[in-house]
């Protein structure tokens, strides 16, 4: 199973259609509110080099922003 990890903020649009096509596939993730928690804010910006969201890990690839195909294909090994 992967390690996936979504950094995002609650009013994010984008944040909000990348959990609900993984919860559509049911493909398990941790959320982590960059808008609260300070810790995960540091560690995003140490992962992507920035304070956009989403950003989604998926086993230490790195993906900013969300593209259904791309995020497809990094949870399917495809």
């Amino acid at each position: 199973m992967k390690n996936i990890i979504i950094y995002s903020t609650p009013s994010c649009v984008y944040c909000r259609m990348a959990k609900a096509f993984l919860k559509s596939q049911n493909i398990p993730f941790e959320e982590k509110d960059v808008l609260t928690d300070l810790a995960a804010r540091e560690d995003m910006v140490k992962k992507s080099g920035q304070l956009g969201v989403p950003v989604i890990d998926v086993d230490g690839k790195i993906m900013v922003g969300f593209d259904q195909a791309e995020l497809s294909k990094l949870v399917n090994n495809k």
